[in-house]
């Protein structure tokens, strides 16, 4: 297994809310991280363990490859990332997100209620594995 080093960085490509669970979310731009709460006007602030969802850029792009029209927030997920490796993190990693916001990795993988009725295939090979869901 890969040894994980601080000096490892990714990029936050898109930042991405909606305002009901269950739903593809849409980019805003910037958001304001709360701590012990998560992106302010997500639908998933508050939540225990999974406040803030991350997704490689990768991954999206893997399936985009496969013939298939997806875009960033399809997958419900707040940033996609480029440049890191987020499903090989050990849980309980910390990770910075911009200057002052520090995230812990609670969970790796997810079921994408927003994609599982229209496409179940695909959101148990793409997100159990690969989305990562820290708190702040």
């Amino acid at each position: 297994m890969k040894k994980h080093q601080e000096q490892e960085k990714g990029t936050i490509v898109s930042v991405n809310v909606s305002a009901e669970k269950g739903q593809k979310k849409h980019n805003i731009g910037r958001c304001l991280l709360v701590k012990a709460l998560g992106i302010e006007g997500d639908a998933h602030a508050g939540m225990e363990i999974r406040q803030v969802s991350l997704l490689a850029k990768e991954s999206i792009e893997k399936i985009q490859e496969k013939g298939l029209d997806v875009r960033f927030g399809d997958f419900a997920e707040n940033f996609p990332t480029e440049g890191i490796i987020l499903h090989e993190l050990p849980i309980g990693t910390r990770f910075k997100v911009g200057v002052t916001v520090e995230l812990r990795l609670t969970q790796i993988g997810k079921i994408c209620p927003t994609i599982a009725p229209s496409m179940p295939r695909l959101a148990t090979v793409l997100c159990p594995g690969k989305g990562s869901l820290p708190k702040s």
